[in-house]
């Protein structure tokens, strides 16, 4: 079943203040990392990620959806669609959200390999993609406001004929930020800091 409408200005709300938040965490703490801290990882083996790792795999999705969202709104604005009332998720989309939802230690997940990292020594630069595209979904979602969320599809890079809601697409990248910004942040907490 579906989650419940939400007002249109009270989600796009949340989904603001999440990416507000995740911008200070990156500015503040992923932004001063130098390549050896962002290269560590938390256990040996090819387990678990490093912060730099956590953005990469990030940079990679944000590079596939963030483009076909910009196109998908432009669309929508050239067509002079009118922002709903309600943002109504729907069923895919609702699922999809609610999976990410669950943390990792109760339900691992697989990542595709077109997202996974690439296992390349990370520069700072990952961390500067990593705010830019913070930026830039931030923008989409305050030009998302203006159009019908409900009506808008976006194409799956990997199933393109699975198409999400604009406001479902929207939130499960937020949601998906949180938890690889936050995964990240645990691997930060646990690293002992270089001098």
């Amino acid at each position: 079943m579906p989650a419940p409408p939400r007002a249109t200005s009270d989600f796009f709300d949340d989904l603001t203040n999440v990416l507000l938040v995740l911008r200070v965490q990156a500015q503040s703490r992923f932004r001063p990392l130098g390549p050896e801290v962002l290269n560590r990882r938390p256990g040996p083996g090819p387990g678990p990620w490093s912060v730099g790792e956590c953005l990469e795999h990030l940079n990679i999705v944000g590079g596939y959806f963030l483009p076909a969202i910009g196109a998908r709104l432009r669309r929508a604005q050239e067509r002079g669609s009118q922002p709903a009332p309600t943002v109504k998720p729907g069923l895919l989309g609702a699922r999809l959200v609610a999976s990410l939802r669950v943390p990792a230690a109760e339900k691992p997940r697989t990542t595709p390999q077109r997202y996974a990292p690439t296992g390349t020594r990370l520069t700072r630069t990952v961390t500067e993609v990593y705010s830019r595209q913070l930026d830039e979904l931030l923008s989409l979602v305050l030009r998302a406001r203006q159009v019908n969320a409900n009506a808008v599809r976006i194409p799956n890079p990997q199933f393109p004929l699975l198409c999400l809601r604009l406001a479902d697409q929207l939130e499960y990248l937020v949601v998906h930020l949180q938890r690889h910004a936050g995964q990240a942040e645990r691997v930060l907490a646990g690293l002992p800091m270089a001098s």
